[in-house]
């Protein structure tokens, strides 16, 4: 990525406490070991407002910690304007119906930077599911798609060498 300005990334789901900070750590996590973390800005928001300012599920932390990414200082934020205000380069969606909400919120000359970050992965229609009312592998799934699609949008920028797709 040759670019001088950053590639800002928000991460989203439902209320931004189990799977896009998950996706934030990963996608963060992913960028450093490719020496990109300073070419990224990688944050996460949720659709509604139920959980702001609190920090992700304990048990998102749990396991994203045991794979080596660390979640406890992020903090749960809704989506808002300055998402949509033309400074953020990629809304990534965990699933359609976050999609489709962010489509609804923004006007249709952005609508090329909402994608679901699944998209990315090659496995192209594939959501990310919800964890909350799940156990321990419900958890692990999401690692391992989150995994996935952030390692296949990284890929995607390098080839692009920069900017949107």
């Amino acid at each position: 990525m040759t670019a001088a300005k950053p590639i800002r990334v928000v991460m989203v789901c439902t209320g931004n406490i189990c799977r896009s900070p998950t996706a934030e750590a990963v996608l963060r996590s992913l960028a450093e070991q490719r020496g990109l973390g300073d070419r990224l800005i990688v944050d996460s928001a949720g659709i509604e407002a139920y959980h702001v300012g609190a920090p992700p599920d304990t048990r998102s932390q749990e396991h994203a910690r045991r794979r080596g990414y660390e979640l406890a200082a992020l903090r749960a934020r809704q989506v808002g304007p300055s998402d949509f205000d033309g400074g953020t380069d990629w809304l990534l969606a965990m699933d359609r119906w976050h999609l489709a909400a962010l489509k609804r919120r923004c006007a249709p000359v952005r609508h090329g930077s909402l994608r679901l970050l699944m998209d990315f992965s090659g496995k192209a229609g594939i959501e990310v599911p919800d964890p909350y009312y799940g156990g321990p592998t419900d958890f692990e799934r999401v690692l391992d798609l989150v995994e996935a699609g952030c390692e296949g949008f990284l890929e995607a920028l390098s080839k692009q060498q920069a900017g949107p797709i």
